[in-house]
């Protein structure tokens, strides 16, 4: 089991939290209740001067853990699969200018070929963006995503899959980011956990619930200690491998979308202490 947290040191919140706010809004409402960490959505970067993000940034001492999201690799088309890869390195730019040491993979697929010729895309597209990634000191982390996302979002649903192809593509820049939302129903998650530590591929761990019943599988989210996903468990399976960066909360929720997003922050800030 993990240690209780007792303070706000790792915690980061993804901007997509609190999709309400703007860029300013979530750095300048974040800092403000001691909040330090943050991962980049990238929709809040859209028509933003990304020197003066970097600067807005500094000032109010933000650490940008990462930027979210790249991917989506996979196509049957040619044309699709070359804009994929022209984004992904738009998005490496994005997460050197902010001062961002990661990317992170929403890695896609396409319903109209098999999952394995998906995942052959997704290893040919990261293989392609790495150089620039390692000259920009910008790691890359796969995700892997909940199978219910198989068709369309991703064609990596299990961190064994994820660990596989880190393996394959052995580089040190090439790693994973671990969602319980996406996980925490592997009867092997444990074990890959502890496989994914000892390759030193665990570059980020993201937190939420499962409500249950969940009604919506995208944007009905819940904060920690809302649903059923022992999330203490996995944060102590995650840092017995050595980890030792932030725990991210990353919540999709129409539900909470609608509320005061500054209670809201009160309520993350609650739900991390005590169920994370």
């Amino acid at each position: 089991m993990a240690s209780q947290l007792t303070d706000f040191s790792k915690l980061c919140v993804h901007t997509l939290t609190t999709k309400p706010w703007d860029l300013r809004q979530c750095v300048e409402n974040y800092s403000a209740v001691g909040i330090h960490g943050i991962t980049i959505w990238r929709n809040v970067l859209e028509n933003q001067n990304l020197k003066e993000a970097k600067t807005l940034l500094d000032d109010c001492g933000m650490n940008v853990v990462s930027v979210a999201r790249g991917g989506f690799f996979p196509s049957v088309e040619k044309e699709k699969r070359q804009a994929a890869i022209s984004d992904n390195l738009f998005c490496i730019e994005q997460a050197a200018t902010v001062g961002a040491p990661l990317i992170v993979l929403v890695c896609g697929a396409d319903g109209r070929q098999p999952l394995e010729k998906s995942r052959e895309q997704l290893k040919e597209g990261i293989l392609k963006i790495l150089p620039q990634a390692k000259a920009a000191g910008v790691k890359i982390a796969i995700e892997p995503l909940h199978p219910m996302y198989a068709a369309d979002r991703s064609a990596i649903n299990t961190l064994a899959q994820a660990n596989k192809m880190t393996e394959e593509i052995n580089d040190d820049f090439v790693g994973i980011a671990a969602d319980v939302y996406h996980l925490w129903w592997d009867n092997t998650l444990e074990a890959e956990i502890k496989r994914c530590g000892a390759n030193n591929k665990l570059f980020a761990f993201h937190v939420c619930d499962w409500n249950v019943p969940t009604i919506d599988f995208l944007n009905d989210r819940g904060l920690m200690g809302d649903g059923c996903i022992p999330v203490k468990q996995i944060r102590g399976w995650v840092e017995d491998t050595g980890f030792s960066g932030h725990n991210e909360v990353e919540i999709f929720s129409d539900k909470y979308w609608a509320t005061d997003q500054k209670a809201y922050l009160e309520k993350i800030k609650n739900a991390y202490l005590n169920f994370t």
